[in-house]
């Protein structure tokens, strides 16, 4: 067994605010790579309508394949890591980058510790089989406890958000809450250390793990961040995902390199110039 096959990298403890710097910071990201970044947001937002044509008048397809898109998003932005990595490293962040990226998926080959990119697709797998739990679980609650059949969105709003006493749509939220969290502690970090650092998924997500348990309160505000900002690019009628998405990608990329401390396990693919650039970590 490789000797990193259990080692975990170091989780270092940030400010309470600490995120609003990643914004910060993946904003100028965005500036530097221009078109290539906006055109992540444009794809998903695209992908996104194409889901809203097909399954709108199907209120529960709607929202399985809606909370599917958003749970995988992690793995979808995954060439946004690289290109923020590849500023990091002073090297050329463009187009190539991401064709790059997506290649070495194709052409990784897989091995019996996972140290490979298609770590990254099983765990997109598995975060996508947990979103159709939640709503498989979400469509059974509503449906046994709803006042009247759930058809549509309108029909949800109008018998669940804004029911009179209200109780039903508490205990939804509570609910999606408590399923929503461990996803967020099991993926805050792992797929920018799965793209940066030869380790297995395990590795990957008991990383992640301990960088929530370490800092509690700067990833509760992140998890807040997250669903404000995806909040808005779905209220805007998807228009704001081709901001929003490139936004939290670079950002999450910044969030990993501000808590992971991840110098003593094998890098994937080394720099292409011999001198680390980057921030001095």
């Amino acid at each position: 067994m490789p000797k990193t096959a259990h080692t975990l990298p170091t989780i270092r403890t940030v400010s309470p605010l600490r995120p609003v710097a990643w914004l910060a910071l993946a904003w100028r990201d965005m500036v530097r790579i221009g078109w290539v970044s906006f055109a992540h947001g444009l794809a998903l937002a695209l992908f996104g309508g194409v889901i809203v044509a097909i399954a709108h008048q199907k209120f529960w397809l709607l929202a399985g394949a809606l909370s599917g898109f958003l749970v995988i998003a992690p793995v979808l932005a995954t060439s946004l890591y690289a290109l923020s990595r590849a500023l990091e490293r002073n090297e050329k962040a463009d187009v190539h980058v991401v064709l790059k990226t997506w290649l070495n998926w194709q052409n990784s080959h897989f091995n019996k510790w996972g140290n490979d990119y298609w770590c990254m697709v099983q765990f997109g797998a598995l975060l996508a089989l947990a979103a159709t739990g939640w709503v498989l679980t979400s469509a059974a609650l509503i449906t046994l406890l709803a006042p009247a059949p759930i058809l549509g969105p309108l029909d949800f709003v109008r018998h669940v958000v804004l029911a009179q006493d209200g109780w039903l749509f508490e205990l939804w939220l509570a609910m999606g809450g408590v399923m929503a969290a461990p996803l967020f502690a099991s993926s805050v970090v792992s797929m920018p250390l799965l793209l940066d650092r030869r380790v297995t998924l395990l590795q990957a997500v008991l990383t992640s793990w301990q960088t929530v348990l370490v800092n509690p309160i700067p990833m509760a505000l992140w998890a807040a961040i997250i669903m404000g900002l995806t909040l808005l690019g779905l209220g805007t009628l998807l228009l704001g995902l081709v901001v929003v998405i490139p936004l939290l990608g670079h950002a999450s990329w910044h969030a990993y390199r501000d808590l992971v401390d991840a110098a003593n396990l094998p890098m994937r693919e080394p720099a292409v110039h011999s001198a680390q650039a980057g921030r001095g970590r």
